[in-house]
């Protein structure tokens, strides 16, 4: 009797400590390529922080001071994420906008620092954006803190 409870106790810790649980679904993006062709078509720190979900060192972007109407898009892939409307000053070194461009931004969740933070990705290639928090300003509450890395900015043409 004893080594049946052995037994099945030992079952259930190794059934509830499974690797399953550790792997995630695979994204389908609109935008694939080999990673041998990002390498080619990105810098070497646009590289590292759109496909190697890096980090730029903060008040490292030249975007970081830009508050001009137009759109923030995908350095990779040209999609659309941020509007400059939507762009404030966090004081964090990374630009901060208050809301994404809705469904042109994938969320996540990672626990690289041993915790729960919420990830952003392009939608349509995948590659790693920033963080979003719930600190931000009154009108949303989110701080969504972007590589610049990350971003090429088009500004509003004036007519």
């Amino acid at each position: 009797m004893k080594n049946i409870l052995i037994v099945a106790i030992t079952l259930f810790i190794f059934s509830c400590n499974s690797s399953a649980q550790d792997k995630k679904e695979a994204v389908a993006y609109s935008i694939t390529q080999t990673d041998a062709q990002w390498k080619l078509d990105l810098s070497e720190i646009q590289y590292n922080v759109l496909r190697k979900a890096g980090t730029e060192r903060p008040f490292s972007s030249p975007l970081n001071k830009v508050y001009d109407e137009g759109t923030y898009v995908c350095a990779a892939c040209s999609n659309e994420l941020f509007e400059g409307k939507n762009k404030f000053d966090s004081g964090t070194g990374w630009p901060s906008f208050d809301k994404e461009i809705e469904g042109n931004v994938a969320f996540d969740v990672d626990y690289k620092l041993g915790y729960a933070r919420t990830e952003e990705h392009c939608a349509a290639c995948g590659g790693h954006l920033g963080h979003v928090f719930n600190d931000g300003p009154a009108t949303t509450g989110k701080r969504h803190c972007i590589n610049g890395a990350a971003l090429r900015f088009i500004p509003k043409k004036t007519e």
